[in-house]
C-alpha cells in the first residue's frame, strides 16, 4: 500500500465526518476516497468500488451539461483544478452507478501540502434541488 501524506489523510478523515458529498482524487486524478453521502449520489458504497483510476471514474459516471451532452474530463471541476491547481466549478447532470440522474453543483479545491507540496483535489457537490 503506497504511503499516503499526512494532508491526504486528513482530508480523507474530514469528509467522513462531514454531511455533504466529498470526492476525493490524488495528483494523478484517481479516485481515492469518497464519503457516504457522495455513496448515495454515485450509486455505490465506496467499500464496493474502491479506488479507481481517472480513467475509470471519469467514464463510468455519467457526466453531462444541461443540453445532455457528455462533458470532456478536461472541463470537469476536478480536472480543472488538478491541472491549473485552483478552485473551479459548475452545474452539471450525474448519471448515478444505479441509473439515476442528479442535477449537481460541484466545487473542486485542490488539496496543497506543506512547503506547497501539490497533493491532489477534492471535489464537494450537492443536488441543485437541495439548495
Amino acid at each position: 500500500m503506497a504511503v499516503k501524506e499526512i494532508e491526504v489523510i486528513l482530508s480523507r478523515q474530514l469528509a467522513d465526518c462531514l454531511s455533504i458529498p466529498i470526492f476525493l482524487v490524488d495528483t494523478k486524478g484517481d479516485l481515492i476516497f469518497y464519503n457516504e453521502p457522495a455513496e448515495e449520489i454515485l450509486g455505490k458504497r465506496f467499500e464496493e468500488t474502491g479506488p479507481m483510476p481517472v480513467e475509470v471514474w471519469s467514464t463510468i459516471f455519467k457526466i453531462q451539461d444541461d443540453n445532455g451532452e457528455l462533458i470532456p474530463r478536461e472541463e470537469l471541476p476536478l480536472y480543472r483544478s488538478l491541472a491549473h491547481q485552483v478552485p473551479a466549478q459548475t452545474t452539471l447532470w450525474l448519471e448515478s452507478l444505479n441509473g439515476i440522474k442528479h442535477h449537481l453543483y460541484v466545487t473542486s479545491l485542490p488539496l496543497i501540502g506543506e512547503a506547497n507540496r501539490f497533493l491532489g483535489a477534492l471535489a464537494i457537490f450537492w443536488k441543485k434541488e437541495d439548495v
